[in-house]
């Protein structure tokens, strides 16, 4: 993980590094955290011997363990409270952070309006509503380092009345704000060489006396002084380091971090609940996005897939049959391995997430193995001896074998998986507990349920077909 972490300027260089030294080893202290180093500046600067003024930027990189139980989107937020309590900004970035933060990107606030302005007040009061509902780690404004700024607001007509233009009142304000003025150059021993000229500092325009600055205009055709206070307005606000615009439009988003062990399912209703009173003022706008969203449409996806494998299945069983009942009975092998899949999940502590729900469609196209295997074999059986149970029967003697030889290597291959060892394999976690969840359950219960299925629904033997 690499952290941009920024102290006062006012701090003397000599404070400034103890203060990151003790900084850097309170992020040793964290649990998953191997090792940190701190670089002075940028991550390419060297460490500066100045010691005469101080503060500024620090690099620092924290080296994660591999074998971690906390995420490295707990041990970020960590980073960032630690740098809160010791007065540092601090700014986390990954890199090479394992992929369930990569993928974590919580929830967003997007506002769009055009007074940059307002799209700041609102997004600090919705990110201070934010922070007050259960589950939300952080919520930042959006609005990121901002610079004081002084805006002059021209009123035309009264400029007009002097013979001034808003270009003319720009350029003698630009030109009372420079500290130097290029006057031309000369030649000395054959080198040329510019001519500044400095002003004194009680020449040098300040913010206190930019309202009396006196501008040179005409009325009636006479030359006539008029200070900028009488034709402008001096308003102080703030700028950002970035605008950014969508659809044309200006907007702000709001950035809200889950905390750790809360669902963002329901923190997100939470605070769409919270916000719901919450009014923008007319020709503005607020919309939700992140993580949660993406979660949603992806499911839905999901979902749309599910249903199409489930219809390509059954089809392609009903040409390997040449029957639609004996598939139809295969397919409720897939119910079994959803039960089975989710139950385990829930014994783990897992919450349902995109991941997991691709595990359940790895299983569609696995379970079903076992209940082909069985129903083909009793279907060849059936046909030739007419006596249903004993087709039965003699089905189960013949295949149990292979379909728990078959269930118990996909089984233990998984088993690794499921403890998560490793960088990076919290993410396949989930997974792999699903599907080992989902094949164990199946493959018991398939050969309780099957065969009492297939009793039930086969009225007369088969054709001699098998699926080879």
């Amino acid at each position: 993980i690499i952290v941009s972490a920024q102290v006062p300027e006012e701090l003397p260089t000599e404070d400034a590094r103890a203060l990151m030294a003790d900084f850097g080893d309170k992020l040793n202290a964290i649990e998953g955290i191997d090792s940190v180093g701190v670089m002075e500046g940028s991550a390419m600067s060297f460490m500066s011997s100045s010691s005469s003024s101080g503060g500024g930027s620090y690099t620092l990189y924290a080296v994660l363990e591999d074998e971690r139980q906390s995420t490295s989107g707990d041990i970020s937020l960590e980073i960032e409270r630690i740098g809160k309590e010791q007065g540092i900004t601090t700014s986390v970035m990954s890199g090479n952070m394992d992929m369930s933060a990569m993928t974590s990107s919580g929830i967003s606030i997007d506002l769009y309006g055009d007074d940059l302005n307002v799209l700041r007040t609102a997004a600090r009061e919705l990110a201070a509503i934010a922070r007050d509902v259960e589950g939300v780690a952080r919520a930042e404004d959006g609005t990121g380092e901002t610079s004081r700024e002084l805006n002059i607001s021209v009123d035309k007509e009264a400029a007009m009345r002097y013979g001034l233009t808003t270009a003319q009142v720009y350029s003698a304000v630009s030109d009372a704000l420079k500290s130097e003025t290029n006057a031309g150059s000369v030649t000395l021993g054959g080198i040329d060489a510019d001519v500044v000229i400095l002003k004194s500092e009680k020449d040098v325009l300040d913010e206190a006396a930019l309202e009396e600055l006196e501008l040179e205009g005409t009325v009636d055709g006479e030359s006539a002084t008029v200070r900028l206070g009488d034709i402008a307005k001096v308003i102080e606000g703030e700028t950002s380091e970035s605008i950014q615009r969508s659809a044309n439009t200006r907007t702000l988003s709001v950035s809200v971090s889950i905390a750790t062990g809360y669902n963002i399912g329901k923190v997100s209703a939470a605070l769409e609940n919270a916000l719901s009173s919450y009014e923008l003022p007319e020709g503005y706008r607020m919309e939700f996005s992140g993580e949660n969203e993406m979660i949603t449409s992806t499911l839905n996806d999901l979902i749309s897939m599910g249903l199409l494998a489930l219809l390509l299945i059954y089809l392609i069983m009903v040409a390997q049959f040449q029957s639609l009942l004996s598939p139809f009975i295969v397919m409720f092998t897939i119910p079994l391995a959803f039960t089975g899949g989710l139950l385990l999940q829930w014994v783990c502590g897992f919450e349902v997430s995109v991941i997991s729900m691709l595990g359940l469609l790895v299983l569609f196209g696995v379970v079903v193995n076992n209940g082909i295997v069985f129903v083909d074999t009793a279907n060849s059986i059936y046909a030739d001896c007419q006596d249903k149970k004993e087709a039965l029967v003699e089905a189960g003697k013949r295949r149990i074998r292979p379909i728990m030889m078959t269930a118990l290597t996909t089984i233990l291959a998984l088993v690794t998986m499921c403890f998560g060892i490793g960088a990076g394999a919290d993410i396949i976690q989930p997974m792999a507990v699903v599907l080992v969840g989902g094949l164990a359950y199946s493959t018991l219960l398939t050969l309780f349920l099957i065969p009492a299925l297939y009793d039930m629904l086969r009225r007369k033997p088969p054709k001699a077909v098998r699926v080879d």
